[in-house]
């Protein structure tokens, strides 16, 4: 099974997130790896996810997309005065899937951050077709964002797998400790996890399938 790995906002834990998860399908001898169709302004994000999959993959096979400038992949192509090569994004992941039982694909920004002037990020998750998981930074706040992504992505016909609330602070605020019954309640999708600012490791969520 594979998953698209998305966030609430930039910095919602992504990639921390989606490395615990590589990590723990490997551990239980799955063979999986991660994948970064995009990223922007450094590949710091893609260098984790090659060494959460035991160096399995090249740099390139890891992110084979990849733009200098710390923005959005529409606006760093822009300035940069190149086009987004979203089909290498794509036939980068099948690719990895005929490799790999489980590819999980991290997205960069949010749900909808824009890659072209027609097309954005969710639009390459809905070319995919593969279930979807939403990073959440659990904070006050984070409900108005978390039910928009979720509802949008129900909105195009996809499947939300489920949500995976991240302390990215070393702090936890009140709202953070009612979020998670909020959202279950509000959208009717599992929580799959909560994770503490700085945990090195997690298991695979029994509500994910294998």
């Amino acid at each position: 099974m594979h998953y698209f790995i998305t966030g609430t906002d930039t910095d919602a834990g992504k990639t921390y997130v989606t490395c615990l998860l590589i990590e723990a399908l490997r551990r239980e001898g799955h063979a999986a790896a991660g994948y970064k169709p995009l990223a922007c302004g450094d590949r710091v994000d893609a260098h984790a996810l090659r060494q959460a999959s035991e160096d399995a993959l090249t740099l390139e096979e890891v992110n084979p997309v990849y733009l200098k400038v710390p923005a959005s992949p529409y606006a760093a192509s822009l300035l940069e005065n190149r086009t987004v090569d979203v089909e290498a994004a794509r036939q980068g992941f099948f690719t990895l899937a005929a490799r790999f039982s489980h590819v999980l694909v991290e997205g960069a920004g949010g749900w909808e951050v824009p890659l072209t002037d027609k097309l954005s990020m969710a639009d390459l998750a809905a070319d995919l077709a593969i279930p979807i998981i939403v990073v959440v930074n659990n904070r006050l706040g984070c409900l108005n964002h978390t039910i928009l992504t979720v509802k949008n992505i129900q909105a195009r016909g996809l499947t939300c797998a489920g949500i995976i609330l991240n302390y990215a602070q070393d702090e936890r605020d009140l709202a953070s400790i009612s979020n998670r019954m909020v959202l279950q309640q509000f959208l009717g999708v599992p929580v799959l996890a909560e994770i503490m600012h700085g945990e090195s490791q997690m298991d695979w969520p029994a509500d994910l399938a294998l």
